[in-house]
């Protein structure tokens, strides 16, 4: 039977723990300009007990570290780190966890809330195997500025200085050895981390990509869902984040008679079952017709566009894709298009399809693959190559 059409970013929430409680507005402590300047990327600037708690045989925190913003200007970003609360006496492997859509605005980050562990797709398996699972919540998402979302050198240094921040918290006993993976806008960064760990932080050691529904070429992934609610709320958040990063004025997409519902919407979180509500709610308020034009057709958006689709990675790089047939809202086809490309790239490509499913059960439903994968990748076994 055909699923019900929603939207895709709607679906991210039920990813995260129907019943956490909404998350809190601010950090609890503020750094300051003189801290931040005078520190290096993935300094750790702050750490405290995760919200909620972990498993009795874990330890989590949530930390404030200092990154670089897409004008190379020091940033503080926030994030997670989970690990084994059993001393290994060694460095631990890193598993870098890149999250789904979960909003464009500060309060959005997934790390303010109680509920982060379950959203978290094999938490139990990789912290059993004795790994570190950072969790990033990306540029603007729990600490000030505005979210770059989908803008690949932003995800890719948030997470790449998350790692750099666990590793000078000796207790977590971090590597520089490191896997990423991620989901939808998560796998957007896991690829683009690829890319820039050479160029941005070439002491850390990737060894392995694993993608689940990864958005790959945006212009065709936009123009897909351009007249369903799915596109609707994406397009929304989208421009409200692009239209602060860019500097564009928004009123060039939006009318004036839209402005107050694409605002609401935009603004939307989706962390929780109430978040879940609200979305809906705003996504029938707004018209369908909400667009003066089509963003794709516009040159400065189909050049962002294009900048941000990721593209080849580094010859040899293992790579896991994860891909539901069933998946309306990330295209099967684009996914497996993207999958040829690497391979005519080089890298070793595992294409894990799924026969069923909707978009937001891609990571759930392959996180045991993947964390079999993983631990391939981390032990040095042959890794298997669909190409």
């Amino acid at each position: 039977m055909k699923a019900l059409p929603v939207s895709w970013v709607v679906l991210s929430c039920l990813i995260f723990s129907a019943f956490s409680a909404s998350a809190k507005p601010n950090a609890p402590a503020e750094i300051t300009t003189s801290q931040l300047q005078s520190s290096t990327p993935g300094a750790l600037l702050r750490i405290w007990p995760l919200e909620g708690g972990v498993r009795p045989d874990y330890k989590g925190y949530r930390i404030l570290y200092r990154s670089t913003g897409l004008r190379d200007e020091p940033v503080v970003f926030s994030g997670a780190v989970l690990f084994p609360a059993e001393p290994r006496g060694r460095p631990r492997p890193v598993v870098a966890w890149a999250h789904p859509t979960s909003g464009v605005v500060t309060r959005c980050a997934p790390t303010l809330l109680p509920g982060l562990t379950s959203s978290i797709q094999g938490i139990d398996q990789f912290l059993d195997r004795g790994y570190v699972i950072v969790a990033a919540d990306y540029e603007g998402l729990g600490a000030p500025g505005p979210h770059p979302y989908l803008v690949g050198k932003s995800e890719a240094r948030a997470i790449l200085d998350a790692i750099r921040a666990v590793r000078n918290f000796k207790y977590a006993e971090a590597g520089d050895r490191f896997v990423v993976w991620g989901h939808s806008q998560g796998g957007h960064a896991a690829l683009f981390t690829a890319t820039e760990v050479i160029r941005y932080a070439p002491e850390l050691k990737l060894l392995g990509v694993a993608a689940a529904a990864p958005a790959t070429t945006l212009i065709r992934l936009f123009q897909a869902d351009r007249d369903t609610s799915s596109g609707r709320s994406l397009t929304a958040m989208t421009l409200h984040s692009w239209s602060r990063v860019f500097n564009f004025q928004i009123s060039k997409f939006v009318p004036s008679r839209a402005q107050q519902s694409y605002e609401r919407l935009a603004s939307d979180c989706i962390l929780t079952l109430a978040d879940f509500f609200d979305l809906s709610d705003h996504e029938r308020a707004l018209q369908k017709d909400f667009l003066l034009s089509d963003p794709t057709m516009d040159p400065q958006i189909r050049s962002i566009m294009i900048e941000n689709t990721p593209g080849y990675l580094p010859a040899g790089t293992p790579v896991f894709i994860s891909q539901s047939l069933g998946d309306d809202l990330v295209l099967p086809a684009v996914t497996k298009d993207y999958a040829r490309q690497l391979c005519d790239g080089g890298a070793k490509v595992k294409f894990h399809k799924l026969s069923t499913g909707a978009h937001m059960f891609t990571a759930r439903d392959s996180a045991a693959a993947a964390a079999t994968w993983i631990d391939g990748v981390f032990s040095g076994r042959s890794v298997p190559n669909d190409c």
